[in-house]
């Protein structure tokens, strides 16, 4: 006996591991792309795959947890964890995202039941519309075309990166804000932009003349105007509570006889990681006259 077919008599052909696995042969050869379970050994001249037998039950463990309807990257992230602590860790944290996700889907649900049966979810109800006049400032930007899913992740990244350049342009002078120049949702993508208002011109447009308008920064001076917000606390950022203060907002603006003037717009002014759920962090606003 060669020692090929010594070694070909301990593998599994890619049959004989789909049926022991109880997968199909199409998903071992997907997970074998992907990294996620890669065969033992591959024949060179007929590109079979062999599989050893210990290897089922990574192969099983793959398909429960894409049962979860757990993203390709994130199973990546639960089989190659270095220990099976660090691996329930990492499920632990895929699920609490997902129960994060449904609660947020639920509550949007009995929302948008409320919208399409003609009566009020009562949400609108519950925000306490203010007004405020914005000085004159100038503020560097960075704009972004983003999806909703993205949107949390580049405003902390954008807002941080606007903040430590700011240092070279005079200072932060107000809270860093975000205006939504179009729809951002699941399937739009806005422009969003984040700004963060500084205290010298002249070396917030030096600064962007070393950025090189890289990331799509720029720089303006934001004319004087009147603002219509509500305070919103860390929970109520989530969806569809913010939906409810943007509409709160737009409502009293029309209840008011005024118009709006401009795209609406959340300013941060607190420490969003200090914060607690019940904290109020971020002011969503409509520009109006």
């Amino acid at each position: 006996m060669t020692e090929d077919e010594a070694v070909d008599e301990e593998l599994l052909t890619i049959g004989a591991f789909a049926a022991r696995a109880r997968l199909s042969a199409k998903a071992l050869r997907l997970y074998d792309r992907l990294g996620l379970l890669v065969p033992a050994r591959v024949d060179e001249a007929s590109g079979y795959r062999y599989y050893r037998a210990e290897q089922v039950e990574r192969a099983r463990t793959v398909a429960l947890l894409r049962q979860l309807d757990m993203p390709l990257a994130r199973v990546a992230e639960v089989v190659g964890a270095p220990d099976g602590a660090a691996a329930a860790d990492r499920l632990a944290a895929y699920w609490a995202d997902v129960e994060t996700r449904v609660a947020g889907q639920r509550a949007l649900a009995e929302y948008l039941r409320g919208r399409l049966s003609g009566r009020s979810s009562g949400m609108s109800e519950k925000f306490v519309v203010e007004t405020v006049d914005v000085p004159e400032r100038v503020v560097i930007a960075e704009t972004r075309h983003v999806l909703a899913d993205e949107l949390p992740v580049w405003i902390g990244s954008a807002l941080g990166r606007l903040e430590t350049a700011a240092r070279e342009c005079g200072g932060v002078t107000a809270p860093p804000f975000v205006v939504y120049h179009a729809e951002v949702s699941p399937e739009s993508d806005g422009p969003a932009e984040a700004c963060v208002p500084v205290g010298d011109e002249a070396a917030a447009r030096a600064w962007l003349a070393r950025e090189g308008r890289t990331r799509a920064t720029s720089v303006r001076v934001e004319p004087a105007q009147r603002l219509a917000f509500t305070r919103i606390t860390k929970a109520q950022v989530a969806h569809p509570q913010i939906l409810a203060a943007f509409e709160a907002v737009e409502e009293w603006i029309a209840r008011a006889g005024l118009e709006q003037a401009g795209p609406c717009r959340e300013v941060y002014f607190a420490d969003w990681e200090a914060a607690g759920a019940g904290d109020p962090v971020c002011d969503v606003a409509f520009p109006m006259r």
